[in-house]
Formats: C-alpha cells, structure tokens, sequence
C-alpha cells in the first residue's frame, strides 16, 4: 500500500484566522509602544547632547531605594532591571503563548523561526568575533549585536506606512519572541558572575509559591503584585540579572482556553500588562539608556573601533545574512517552501528590518562592559547607528515591494459579504459561495431596477408634454 503523499508546508504561508486576529492585535500595540521607543531615544539623544546634558547624568545617576534590602538603585539601574522585567514579563507571556497555542506549538512550523532565529543570532556573534580578532578588540561584547528590536522594527513599519502581508508579519514577530528566549538564556548564562544563593533559594521558593497559587486559580492583584515585586528584588539581589524573575513568571502563566472562557489567564494579563511595557516601561528604559554624546569624533570612532564596528557589522550584516541564510537553508534541506505570494526579496526585507536591536542590545551592552563607562557609552553609540543603517537598509527594501504589498493586505480583508471574516478564508466554504450569489444577485437586482427607473423617465421626458 503507497503511503499518502503530504502536502510540503508553505514557507510564510497563510496563517489560520485566530492567529492572524491575535497577531494583527499584538503587532498593532507594538506598533504604538515602538513609536513612543522611537521618540524616547530621539529624546534621550537631544537630552545628552544640548547645555542641559548634566542634567541628563544627574537624573540618570540620581539614587533611591531601600538600602537595607540591597535597592538603592540609580534612576538608570531601575529602568534596566525593574521596568524592563515588566518588558520581560510580557515577553514571557507571549513565548508560552507561541509553545502552546501559536506557531511553535507545531515543530514543523517552529522549525522555521527557530532556525532563523539561532542563526540570526550566531551569524552577528561570528562577525563580533572575527572583527575583534582580527582587530585586537575585546571579546566580552559579542552578544550585543544578537539581539532584534520587535517594537522599533514595527515603529519603523509605522513610520514609512507599510502595510506587511499577514504571514511575513507572523514570521517577525514569531522570530523576535525566539529572539528574546535566547537573550533571556544569553543574560541569564553568560552575564552572572557570581551568586548569592540564600536569595536565589528565596526567589526560587516564591516562584514556587507563585506558580501554586496559579493552579489553585487564586484571583487578584493585591496577591500577585506584591509577590511578584518580592521575587524580582530577591532575584536582583542573587547576581542574576532580575529580568529573569519576569520571564518566569510570565512562562507560569496559563495561556491556553478551556471551555467556557473567552480569554485565558495569560492573554488576559497580557492585556493589561502590554500597555505598561510598551508605553512606560521600555520607553522609560530607552530614555535613560540612549542618552549618548554623539560627535563627529565619537562616530569616526564606532567605525574605527573594533568593538563597536563588530556591533556595526553584527546588526547590519549578520543579522541579514544569517537570518536569510537561516530561512533559506531551512526550505532548501526541508519540506518547507515559499509562499506562492512571496518572494525571496521579503525575506531578505524583513531580515535586513531584523537588524534593529536596541532595548535588549543595549541591556547586553551595558552588562558586557559594566566596567569600562566609555567603552559602554559607545558601544550604546554603536548600536544606535547599526539600528539606524539597518532601518534605512530595510526601508528601502520594503518600499520596493509595497505597492504588492498593499495589494495582498487589502486581498486579505476583503469581505464581499459583510460577515467579519475575509473572504480569503473562506473560499472552499459552500455556505460562502451561496451568500456571494446572494449578493450578486441583489446587486443585478438593483441595476436592473435602477436601468428601468431611468428608462421610464427617459420615456416621460420624450412623450407629449
């Protein structure tokens, strides 16, 4: 007996319609938060590089905090590790959300982000490296250039008004949620030098106690909060970066639906949560991290430097390169294979848009070389003009393929019969098909009807008078 035969997936294919209306949702409110990212580090920019720029110093350097519990922190530190473990979080959240009821949930299908995702990774970390070998530079950096900026990548969409098919969309935002999981694992494994292990076991215990209380389905805020802020200072205070105490608490969360629920747990916090990240917390960050001297000397010198260009070249070259090679690779040696409306030019787009890494490239940054002020402020610099070069690579490349573009997104929303889903998703449906008749039918209807009005007036106007 012949074995059935099995359809090869489509690469950046369409998208179930649930997944579609949670990613057009998702991408809608990154798109705000990356606009409100974009005009925080234009802010921070302008802050540290007019007369008033002490001021900047003095409020980013400005400390407070308990320092009985090992928190009194600088504005600058309470931005980094406080507000982006809100960040974190969500990012948690929507991780859980892509292993249990997104694209990930599939290995066929994850395998695809995946495969992207690590060599966008390890393509800019090989061009750190090579760079600051060649060039004598430090090594300690080469995580910075790895990580994508999701929110200022959807901010650079929202800016040149680009309207990205569903699937390529998807394929974004899928990649930047892997992309954040090995950030987490970069930071967590890499950037903790030693370990206090009585307030590990005390942030591990309440993580224990925090997932109990989740089973146990206990409701309200006033019990999660005040939990969640003890495990992230326990957590600050183990020599592990605290954002890691966000990630596991968003990963806790349910983000799966059972019967009789309209929205699980998960996306309902996610709900309330996103706005704070994504309006407050990242912007906050990008406020009182990018604020960096920029002069003619100080960019001669990114391109100069052999830490700095290696963070250049990492996010303009080795995330489009290895995050194209990735995809390319995967479909060339899988089963997988391009959509019959794409082409291997919004591939090459949306991995060259990849490029932009600013919240968590500059968290590495400032992780990598705590030691050195200067060597951090322009390595910030670096990454920065990388994102820029990036961004403007990117534009252009869409703006190429826009007016195809606009032409799938407004096929995709097309809905002849008025019923809430696009007809696209609906086509091998006999009930769709009768109610498209209906309305044709209607429509001559009503020309004909519209026709014998005329003629008869036409006949008045032309009898006796």
């Amino acid at each position: 007996m012949a074995a059935p035969r099995t359809t090869p997936r489509k690469f950046l294919g369409r998208m179930s319609l649930p997944e579609r209306n949670f990613v057009a949702e998702a991408l809608r409110a990154e798109t705000v938060g990356g606009v409100l990212l974009l005009i925080a580090a234009i802010a921070a920019l302008l802050w540290a590089n007019t007369p008033i720029r002490e001021s900047y110093e003095t409020v980013s350097h400005f400390h407070f905090g308990p320092s009985a519990l090992g928190l009194h922190l600088s504005v600058e530190h309470w931005a980094a590790d406080g507000l982006l473990a809100v960040f974190f979080f969500v990012a948690g959240i929507e991780l859980k959300r892509e292993l249990v009821a997104g694209d990930l949930r599939d290995p066929k299908a994850a395998l695809l982000p995946v495969a992207a995702a690590i060599c966008g990774m390890a393509v800019p970390a090989a061009v750190y490296l090579a760079t600051n070998v060649s060039g004598g530079g430090s090594l300690e950096g080469w995580a910075v250039p790895t990580a994508t900026d999701i929110a200022f990548a959807l901010a650079v969409l929202a800016v040149i008004g680009t309207s990205l098919p569903s699937a390529l969309r998807a394929f974004l935002l899928t990649l930047a949620v892997v992309d954040d999981l090995f950030a987490i694992l970069i930071i967590a494994v890499f950037f903790t030098e030693s370990i206090n292990f009585p307030a590990l076991a005390g942030a591990i215990v309440g993580l224990g106690v925090f997932w109990f209380l989740l089973r146990k389905g206990i409701r309200g805020w006033y019990v999660y909060v005040p939990l969640a802020l003890v495990i992230w200072a326990l957590m600050y205070n183990s020599g592990i970066h605290a954002t890691i105490a966000g990630v596991a608490m968003g990963l806790m969360l349910r983000c799966h639906r059972v019967e009789g629920e309209e929205h699980s747990p998960g996306e309902h916090i996610e709900h309330l949560v996103r706005p704070v990240s994504a309006g407050l917390a990242v912007p906050l960050f990008a406020l009182f991290s990018a604020g960096v001297s920029i002069s003619g000397g100080a960019i001669g010198e990114v391109f100069t430097r052999p830490e700095t260009l290696g963070v250049v070249l990492g996010l303009v070259v080795g995330k489009a390169v290895g995050i194209f090679g990735g995809t390319w690779l995967t479909a060339r040696f899988t089963r997988a294979s391009l959509s019959d409306d794409l082409e291997w030019a919004d591939v090459a787009a949306v991995s060259t848009l990849a490029g932009i890494g600013f919240t968590v490239s500059l968290l590495i940054g400032e992780l990598a070389f705590a030691g050195n002020r200067s060597l951090t402020d322009e390595t910030k610099a670096a990454v920065l003009i990388g994102s820029l070069i990036a961004a403007v690579l990117a534009t252009a490349l869409l703006k190429i393929r826009n007016a195809k573009y606009r032409a799938m997104c407004e096929a995709e929303d097309r809905d002849e019969d008025r019923d809430g889903i696009p007809d696209i998703y609906e086509q091998g449906n006999p009930a769709y098909h009768l109610r498209m008749a209906e309305i044709y039918d209607r429509k001559a209807a009503e020309h004909r009807r519209l026709a014998e009005v005329a003629g008869g007036a036409g006949e008045g106007n032309d009898g006796p008078a």
